[in-house]
């Protein structure tokens, strides 16, 4: 990119990319075989997974070879979180893979551009249901180019609540007590399986609640649409210092605002 970039030309730029990207890897889907791995042995990923990523990194590379890049298949170095000195893209191809492998449609491309280690721009994409969330720090959040909003609601027993659990099954306990306090607090659980998307539904209205560890690449776009459509965003334990909170994975929490300080509380105590 030439001249003086403005942050929507860089939103521009990112949801062109994951729409492009999104569209890749539903015509991957649709028309050739699947092939699968296992990252860690435990975690799946696709071909899919990875050509996309490759493209998203590649355009990023060309377009702004100055900056960095954070991606969840080709680049997943996590301390390039912590260096603030020039601009970092957080990507994840494919969010929600076990859902991509399955058939099922919450399948997400998610784009993040932060400064400073503060998202600026955050774009998630669905390509099987067609519905693209935006945000821009201070400019509000949109679906498909409309604005969003989250669901106002206060009352935890009227609440929906989604979350995730990990490929790991070595330290489930505190989990478990967690779902436990929210399962009967609660309306009820949603068990969406991508984060990103999770999030977004927060955004829109369609959840009230969400929490969960995943790594930037699965929330840093979706926290920012979110914060944009008026929804509280954070964490309920501490984020260490001089960490940027943005990208910090560990216990994020969003929700509508008339819950977020109730909710952190049964969280935190739990």
């Amino acid at each position: 990119m030439q001249g003086v970039i403005t942050v929507t030309d860089i939103a521009e730029f990112a949801e062109r990319i994951a729409r492009e990207a999104g569209e890749m890897i539903r015509h991957e889907r649709e028309q050739n075989t699947l092939r699968t791995d296992y990252k860690q042995q435990t975690e799946l990923v696709t071909h899919a997974d990875v050509m996309a990523d490759e493209f998203i990194t590649g355009a990023i590379r060309k377009a702004f070879p100055e900056h960095r890049i954070l991606s969840e298949e080709t680049m997943p170095d996590l301390s390039q979180a912590e260096n603030l000195d020039t601009p970092l893209w957080v990507v994840d191809a494919i969010d929600g893979t076990v859902n991509y492998a399955y058939g099922h449609p919450q399948v997400a491309v998610s784009i993040a551009y932060a400064e400073q280690g503060r998202v600026q721009v955050g774009v998630v994409h669905a390509p099987f249901s067609g519905e693209t969330f935006r945000a821009t720090r201070g400019g509000g959040a949109t679906l498909n180019g409309n604005s969003i909003r989250h669901s106002g609601a206060t009352e935890p027993r009227q609440a929906l609540f989604a979350t995730g659990f990990p490929y790991t099954k070595d330290n489930l306990a505190p989990l478990l007590r967690r779902l436990d306090v929210m399962i009967h607090h609660c309306r009820d659980l949603r068990r969406i399986g991508s984060a990103a998307l999770d999030i977004c539904w927060v955004a829109c209205g369609r959840l009230d609640i969400y929490y969960e560890t995943v790594s930037p690449w699965d929330f840093a776009a979706a926290k920012l649409i979110a914060r944009e459509a008026g929804a509280s965003a954070g964490h309920f334990t501490e984020v260490p210092k001089g960490y940027p909170e943005d990208l910090w994975g560990q216990n994020n929490l969003v929700t509508a605002p008339g819950l977020y300080d109730r909710i952190r509380e049964l969280l935190a105590n739990a």
